[in-house]
């Protein structure tokens, strides 16, 4: 079975066989246009994407996910997958909500965390106003 790989990295998976598409070779717009002239005439039917827990290739990987029309699923690093589609929209929420941490023991100080950035940003805000103001006045 021949497959298609959009990568990042140099080399080949050992027993890849297929094409290979490296985004480096596409760079800009007009390198997504090109790598999508490329792409367009395969007409897949379906497409697997890594998300794992690293953010490579992210811009790439929605923008793909977003102009292929094949069926997408996704794949995490533990080689779980789900396809990518309404009817799996809980298991998508809890997908996102976990990468956020937002899930079990962590989704308090998360929340926590969220909650009090508005008020720890104005408190640093208002102690650098009135620093860079006594500085001012001393300078007078």
């Amino acid at each position: 079975m021949e497959i298609d790989l959009v990568t990042c990295y140099p080399g080949l998976p050992k027993g890849f066989v297929g094409n290979v598409f490296r985004v480096t070779d596409y760079g800009g717009a007009p390198g997504r246009a090109k790598l999508w002239a490329d792409l367009a005439p395969r007409q897949y039917a379906i497409a697997g994407m890594i998300c794992a827990a690293e953010p490579i290739m992210t811009k790439w990987k929605v923008w793909l996910g977003w102009k292929l029309p094949s069926k997408l699923f996704v794949i995490n690093e533990n080689g779980d997958y789900f396809w990518l589609d309404r009817g799996h929209w809980k298991l998508i929420l809890h997908f996102v909500l976990f990468r956020a941490g937002l899930t079990g023991s962590q989704a308090v100080p998360s929340l926590v965390r969220l909650a009090l950035f508005p008020l720890t940003l104005t408190y640093l805000l208002l102690y650098a106003g009135w620093m860079h103001f006594r500085r001012s006045l001393r300078t007078l």
